[in-house]
């Protein structure tokens, strides 16, 4: 057997077994995955902190990396502050939900659509008949909903998500206070005769996911600004939660910002104050779109082209193959691991490629 074949084999071998302990381990794969970003996001803080001397004495990098949580606890607790006042006032609004004047809102809409229907003969009901599905629709809701089930299923996803910040905790601290822990774990394992173009392709894998995130990052912060300001100059209420959802969300490719506008417009209407007739809501609803749809534009024509093409060096029609590609696997999560999981797939098989032409140990 060719040295070429058995280094194939190699790879093929530890791709599989990656695999297959990524899918028997999931949870513990899951909280690595999300270490490994928040150590990535964390780290040049981190080290910016431990280079700093006083007086000649070098800051500690277990104080460095205690900053550093801090700082990501900081903003844990801004986002929290942002939702808290929100959640407090819909749920205020639930408990004062009434449905009566709610399905007087919605029957001058739902009598003109029902008209419309009719009239073009795509429906054989009777006038009527839209809302009084609507209106057993959500009575059903409420009707069926088991809140011992809930109750149970919260008390379950607290113990479980507990668990998982606390791993995430102690993985993330290693990864920062043991500076290129996994990259040393990863090079201990290569054949010295493999060592140039394995250290070659983690190296460029390594940077250019460094470059997505830091993308990642800055369309984030740009949406939620554009969205913040967008959304308070037409003068709608919790507009920083709002943007802030949105900016979050946005990292689910193509979904994502069809999620944020209809969470925008949820919260409008349920937030709005001195509206009577469905004109004046229908009217706060496309001020909503409105806004969203500048966002989106700005996100399409400048954002995404910018992270997504100069930073995995991805052609568009590449990054919208393979985020179905990822949606058809593993759904929601698949898209979002999609160009991450790509990026290294890629530059592996180039550096491979690169190897058997430059290497004479691919050559048989």
């Amino acid at each position: 057997m060719s040295k070429t074949l058995k280094y194939l084999l190699f790879i093929f071998s530890g791709v599989i077994m990656l695999v297959l302990t990524a899918w028997y381990f999931s949870s513990i794969f899951l909280y690595v995955i999300i270490s490994l970003v928040l150590s990535t996001i964390l780290r040049p803080l981190t080290n910016y902190i431990h280079n700093v001397y006083i007086f000649s004495f070098r800051i500690p990098r277990l104080f460095a990396v205690a900053v550093a949580f801090s700082v990501l606890a900081l903003v844990v607790w801004l986002f929290s502050f942002i939702f808290i006042p929100f959640i407090g006032e819909q749920i205020q609004i639930f408990s004062k939900l009434n449905f009566e004047q709610l399905f007087a809102v919605m029957n001058e809409p739902a009598s003109r659509l029902e008209q419309f229907l009719i009239a073009n003969r795509w429906t054989k009901e009777s006038q009527g008949f839209l809302m009084a599905s609507i209106e057993d629709g959500i009575y059903g809701i409420f009707k069926n909903v088991d809140f011992t089930s809930i109750v149970n299923n919260l008390i379950s996803f607290t113990g479980s998500f507990s668990i998982g910040v606390l791993a995430v905790v102690f993985i993330t601290f290693f990864l920062l206070y043991e500076n290129g822990l996994l990259k040393r774990s990863i090079i201990r394992i290569i054949p010295n005769r493999y060592f140039e173009v394995s250290i070659s392709g983690l190296y460029k894998a390594e940077r250019l996911l460094s470059n997505y995130l830091i993308g990642l990052i800055f369309q984030m912060t740009s949406i939620f600004t554009l969205a913040f300001f967008g959304l308070s100059f037409v003068g709608i209420k919790y507009a920083a939660t709002i943007a802030l959802f949105a900016a979050v969300i946005n990292i689910i490719p193509y979904m994502g910002p069809i999620l944020g506008v209809i969470f925008a417009i949820f919260v409008g209407l349920s937030t709005a104050s001195g509206l009577e007739s469905s004109r004046e809501y229908m009217v706060l609803v496309f001020k909503i779109s409105m806004a969203f749809g500048f966002v989106k534009l700005v996100d399409d024509l400048v954002l995404q082209p910018l992270i997504f093409s100069k930073s995995v060096k991805a052609h568009p029609l590449e990054i919208f193959i393979i985020i179905f590609a990822g949606a058809t696997v593993a759904g929601i999560p698949g898209m979002i691991a999609a160009i991450p999981v790509y990026t290294i797939i890629r530059v592996s098989g180039i550096e491979l490629s690169r190897g058997f032409k430059s290497y004479r140990i691919f050559k048989i």
